[in-house]
């Protein structure tokens, strides 16, 4: 049974208050995941307290997951599909089990994301006279490839998973340049920490991690993925495939700001790297 299913169901049962909250759910999913809890108790005409003792009733942590398993309720077509791996699970199982458990954190992700705040992102690296990307771990991986694609453009760009590098960075930072954070869980102290040093010397800080989690509370602009999965034990899988997608939708539109000049630009990188390339045979 979906969440969705849910409500529907247990309407009838919910206290006054809680009803007003399925109510507003029910008559919109979408436009709920993209409102604060803030947002949601205004529109609902409740208190906060009221909203999180909502969500907890119907299964749910807190307000964050809630939103997810929403989401997940709502992408009919590709079901989020349980990535835990067995010990015995066969090649075939874990190729089905990773492949669609990512397809449907993409589909997540596209439902979840803030658009205005990746118009505000755009807008900001657009008008940046610097763009650092900082990641650790594994979202160092994801922090250089941004730097990669960003290096064909004028404006300066750097990568750092050093921290003391990324500490030195932050606190020499201007209020003209963009530093983007880039952490799945959004909990490693040091980023948070050095995130705060950045907002304090007036740039503009970028995250790329889970919504209303340490690091998100230090950033200007959040583009959260959303997307449920377990660390602990194995690598970040799906959660770096969605972080890299939203690094593609930064660059294309940062190249779409720049206008056809640019995009000519980008062209004539293209064709004087051809050399370095063999022929394809036919």
């Amino acid at each position: 049974m979906t969440l969705l299913e849910k409500l529907q169901r247990e309407l009838a049962g919910l206290s006054k208050s809680e009803r007003k909250v399925a109510e507003v759910i029910l008559a919109d999913p979408e436009a709920t995941l993209h409102q604060s809890i803030a947002t949601l108790a205004q529109v609902a005409l409740v208190s906060e307290p009221t909203v999180n003792r909502f969500c907890r009733s119907m299964g749910a942590k807190g307000y964050p997951d809630f939103k997810l398993q929403l989401a997940q309720s709502i992408a009919r077509g590709t079901p989020y599909v349980n990535r835990h791996v067995e010990q015995n699970d066969s090649t075939e199982s874990l190729v089905a089990k990773i492949i669609e458990s990512t397809m449907a954190s993409l589909n997540i992700t596209r439902r979840c994301l803030d658009i205005t705040a990746m118009d505000k992102a755009i807008e900001a690296f657009a008008s940046a006279e610097r763009i650092s990307f900082f990641g650790l771990g594994a979202s160092a991986s994801v922090a250089h490839d941004a730097q990669n694609k960003f290096l064909r453009f004028v404006t300066p760009v750097q990568f750092s998973d050093d921290v003391l590098m990324q500490k030195t960075a932050a606190i020499n930072a201007k209020p003209s340049e963009v530093i983007v954070f880039i952490s799945h869980t959004g909990r490693t102290k040091v980023l948070c920490e050095t995130a705060a040093l950045a907002r304090q010397s007036g740039a503009t800080v970028i995250g790329i991690t889970a919504a209303e989690s340490p690091l998100a509370e230090e950033c200007s602009i959040v583009l959260a993925t959303h997307v449920p999965e377990d660390t602990d034990v194995y690598m970040p899988m799906a959660s770096r495939i969605a972080q890299l997608v939203l690094i593609d939708v930064l660059v294309t539109g940062y190249t779409l700001k720049q206008g056809p000049e640019l995009q000519e630009k980008l062209r004539q990188i293209k064709a004087a790297l051809r050399d370095s390339r063999y022929e394809k045979r036919s």
